[in-house]
């Protein structure tokens, strides 16, 4: 497989600490998600709307009524789609890996709900917005998707095409100085 990443992502320690996340591999599963199959494939029940599961070496997350997003060790990647394929047997559905399409940065630090808030409209408030969630918006001008692992960590994907610009305004948001203290 020939090496797709071309720019530098250096970590960057701001009031939140931004950093690229190279290791996860994404597969995107589309299908009826009220068939047998779907559940069947990703080895448990699916994720309710805008949520993420925990499963054993992956998550599972609902990213639209008729998609879910497959995050595991980018290692698995090929070995996870070989599977879903041969449990979905004939069932109409798509299965692909789209690791190389996406990026996947990580934000950590306790005024990470701060940051995503100046750059996503979503209610980041303690209590509006928790682990377990998913959600599909906008950073800005980029699409994206977003979940909190923990209280002080938040994953964002992205197209690899806006990848920088991401990585660029993430910074911006989380550089010392920028602090708004929403919820402290």
């Amino acid at each position: 497989m020939s090496e797709t990443e071309t720019a530098s992502f250096p970590p960057f320690n701001g009031y939140v600490t931004v950093s690229k996340d190279a290791s996860i591999g994404m597969i995107t599963l589309r299908g009826a998600l009220n068939s047998k199959g779907l559940g069947l494939a990703v080895g448990k029940s699916l994720p309710k709307e805008r949520c993420i599961l925990d499963a054993k070496d992956m998550q599972v997350a609902w990213m639209s009524p008729d998609e879910l997003m497959v995050l595991c060790p980018k290692e698995n990647v090929a070995n996870l789609e070989a599977d879903f394929q041969k449990s979905l047997g004939s069932q109409h559905a798509l299965v692909s890996d789209v690791s190389d399409a996406r990026a996947v940065f990580t934000l950590k630090g306790t005024n990470v709900r701060e940051v995503v808030a100046k750059l996503a409209p979503v209610d980041m408030a303690p209590g509006h917005f928790g682990t377990g969630e998913m959600r599909r918006t906008r950073f800005g001008q980029i699409a994206a998707a977003f979940w909190m692992t923990a209280d002080d960590e938040v994953k964002i994907i992205c197209f690899r095409s806006v990848a920088q610009y991401m990585y660029q305004q993430l910074c911006v948001c989380a550089a010392r100085g920028s602090e708004l203290d929403l919820w402290t």
